[in-house]
Parts: structure tokens; sequence; C-alpha cells
């Protein structure tokens, strides 16, 4: 019996996201916590030698975004490919789909950054078809520790991508400006919040003294590609062929 539900699949349509609790087995839990501390790690190692507290959108002992290290880690591989996430592919995206982006998001104890409202495909930026993003807490997650909320389609009022403006001070890229506070995802560790790229989405601080991990890897249906090429725009790594596993790593 699939897991995913006719009203989750409803949700996602109407609101653009569903939660799934408890579904990540424990060894997968396990290794996707490892290695994201062993990334972070590295992380700072390359803040050291730049002699930087603040890359990209990453600032030091507040909060990291760590992309696109499955191939040197064959655990994540094996998280990506795996068939909960194939189950989750299906039922959202279809029969096909590729691995689009992957990222590890840390915020660290006590004064772990806020994220801006946004949508995912803001930060593509230019017009594709949505894709899904799997948001995993390594973690429980608490409004405490800097939860995601989600807006949904109603409320947000609009399903397509907008234009968004990048703040300066964080070097986020901020797409709504409205007073709604969004929904807060409560879940223990080892949960999936699923979504729409163009489902606007924020997060707060962690005032905890414990970090908070989130796994994140994306998937589209069809491969995104630059504006004016037919260069990818990020991975196009195939995972789904007329509904089949053909990545599955072993």
């Amino acid at each position: 019996m699939s897991m995913i539900t006719a009203e989750h699949i409803r949700d996602y349509e109407e609101k653009g996201y569903f939660v799934l609790e408890s579904v990540i087995p424990q060894n997968h839990l396990a290794v996707l916590r490892s290695e994201c501390d062993r990334y972070v790690g590295l992380l700072e190692a390359e803040m050291d030698r730049q002699s930087a507290d603040v890359v990209g959108i990453n600032h030091r002992s507040r909060r990291y975004f760590i992309a696109n290290r499955y191939k040197d880690s064959p655990h994540l591989a094996k998280f990506i490919f795996s068939d909960l996430m194939a189950e989750i592919c299906r039922a959202t995206l279809g029969d096909t789909a590729y691995l689009f982006h992957e990222q590890f998001v840390v915020k660290a104890a006590e004064k772990g950054m806020k994220f801006a409202w946004h949508q995912d495909s803001g930060y593509v930026g230019h017009p594709h078809k949505p894709y899904l993003t799997c948001w995993c807490p390594l973690d429980d997650v608490t409004i405490e520790n800097g939860t995601v909320y989600m807006l949904p389609y109603d409320r947000a009022g609009t399903r397509r991508m907008t234009q968004h403006m990048r703040e300066s001070e964080t070097n986020d890229q901020v797409g709504y400006f409205g007073e709604d506070p969004g929904e807060p995802v409560i879940v223990p560790a080892g949960s999936i919040a699923c979504f729409s790229s163009v489902c606007f989405h924020r997060s707060g601080a962690n005032t905890t003294q414990k970090i908070r991990r989130v796994y994140l890897p994306q998937y589209s249906s069809e491969i995104i590609t630059h504006p004016d090429s037919d260069k990818p725009w990020g991975l196009a790594e195939p995972f789904l062929r007329a509904g089949m596993n053909v990545a599955a790593v072993q």
C-alpha cells in the first residue's frame, strides 16, 4: 500500500505541499546526519582558507547550504535514488523524474539565521516547469529551532513563479512581502515536507541550544535548461523513466 494518499495529492495540487511523518528509515537518517556534519566541517575549513565568514548565502556558525555532494558520497546517492524517493516522485511528478539539485541546510545553535519568504523557482529566475522539493529534517523541528513555514497557494495569491528581490543583508531572494505568517511544519526527524518549487516558504531562526539540520533533494519532471541554451540549469540525473527507477544504488 502506498504511503501517499489521495488527500496528499490533493493537498499538493491545491495547496502546493503535503507532509509525510517519520518515513525515512533509521539507517538512512543516521548516514545523512553523519554526512551533514562531515560536509559542514569541510565548508568551515574552506572559509578558513578564504579568511571569510560569509560565502554566498553561507554564514559562519549561523547558516550553511552545502550543495550537490552526492557524486562524492555513495551514502547520499542511496537515499536520493531510493524506493522511498521514487514513490514520492511518481506521485507528484509522474513517471519521468530527474535529480535537479540536492543540499544540506543547517542552522547553528542559538544564532541560526532565518530564511526569507521565497519560491525555490525564484532562485532559478526564468520560466520553467515547477519541480519538487523534499525537505527532510534530520532533527526534530519546532518553531523554536527554525522549522519551515508553508504558504498555501490560495493565501499566497498565486501558484506561479513571481519576481524575487535580493535582500542585501543576507543575500536571500525574497518574493512574498505580505503579513501571512504561513503554516509551521512541526514534525519529528525523518519526516518529509514535499512541496512544489512555486510554493512560498520561509524558516525562522534557531533559538535553541542544538543544531538544526535538513537534507533537501529536489527533482524535476524534465531537464530544466538555461534560458538561452540547452545546457542544464542544475543537475539532470535520470531517476525515473516510464515509472522505473533507472538510478537505483545498491
